[in-house]
């Protein structure tokens, strides 16, 4: 012992010996990653595992230690991360056909069942992905398009997320969100006939509205008019002089009231005793 540290070089190896098992026994576990402990390709444990709801710098993070040489650790990522789909063709309840952008967010929530089914996050991701466009096409192809613009197509995306949770499980993994980014129809003629298609159900159904509108406008006008005859008897009736009396100055006013530019003035020849102007004599 005492001729090695005599001998500079002999020391120096041993200390660098030291310093690379100490580095490989001593591991630092960030915040945002999880860890599976691996000793000689078989799991053995989870290090500073997901939990829902845990607090920053509560976690397991911090320095820990393990086997050098026989133990791996595989990280995991404990943020959320996307799966991006690529554009699809969707066929909905009304024969049009959509190009649809989605996309869903996930976290790995089980390190262990992740590691074994697909050994990494972007295996998870691969996996996820066709799955999200069947679960997507299969959805929107029950609803027509106007679903999309309406409150119903945040039950839509409910149902394509609890379908594709289904999935993640078998991974290890959680859907937190999906949402489609965009659904737009094809250009060209698809789109010009979709739009007239559109243009023509409004029309159609603003020609309901107004002709609903107008039958209403007749039966209140009906029932006012005959409301008002039925007020105007029973007042006239008390007094039929007066009601005799009324209708001769409607008449008058009807007759001999000038008319616009283009609605001349006529003309009359009457004798001063004939019947028609009696209300004029007086009694």
């Amino acid at each position: 012992m005492k001729r090695i540290f005599q001998n500079p070089v002999a020391l120096g190896v041993i200390v660098i010996a030291a310093l690379f098992i100490l580095l490989n026994t001593i591991v630092i576990v960030p915040e945002t990653k999880q860890g599976v402990v691996v000793q000689l390709g078989e799991p053995k444990r989870i290090v500073n595992r997901y939990q829902a709801g845990e607090a920053f710098g509560e976690t397991g993070a911090g320095l820990i230690a393990k086997i050098p040489f026989f133990e791996q650790i595989v990280w995991i990522d404990k943020r959320i991360r996307d799966v991006e789909m690529e554009q699809q063709q969707v066929l909905s309840t009304d024969q049009l056909r959509l190009q649809v952008d989605a996309f869903a967010r996930f976290r790995i929530t089980d390190p262990l069942r992740m590691y074994i089914a697909a050994g990494s996050e972007e295996r998870v991701s691969e996996e996820l992905r066709p799955i999200l466009g069947s679960a997507l096409r299969n959805e929107l192809g029950k609803r027509p398009f106007a679903a999309l613009l309406s409150p119903e197509r945040g039950q839509v995306m409910d149902n394509i997320q609890a379908g594709l949770n289904r999935v993640a499980r078998q991974y290890g993994a959680e859907i937190v969100d999906v949402r489609i980014k965009r659904a737009d129809l094809p250009d060209g003629t698809p789109l010009d006939s979709a739009y007239q298609r559109m243009r023509t159900a409004r029309d159609q159904e603003a020609r309901t509205i107004r002709a609903q509108g107008a039958k209403q406008a007749q039966i209140i006008r009906a029932e006012a008019d005959a409301s008002a005859a039925r007020t105007y008897a029973e007042s006239f009736g008390k007094d039929p002089d007066f009601y005799d009396f009324y209708r001769a100055m409607k008449s008058y006013e009807t007759t001999f009231q000038g008319g616009g530019p283009d609605d001349p003035q006529s003309s009359f020849v009457l004798s001063p005793d004939n019947e028609y102007l009696r209300q004029f004599r007086g009694k």
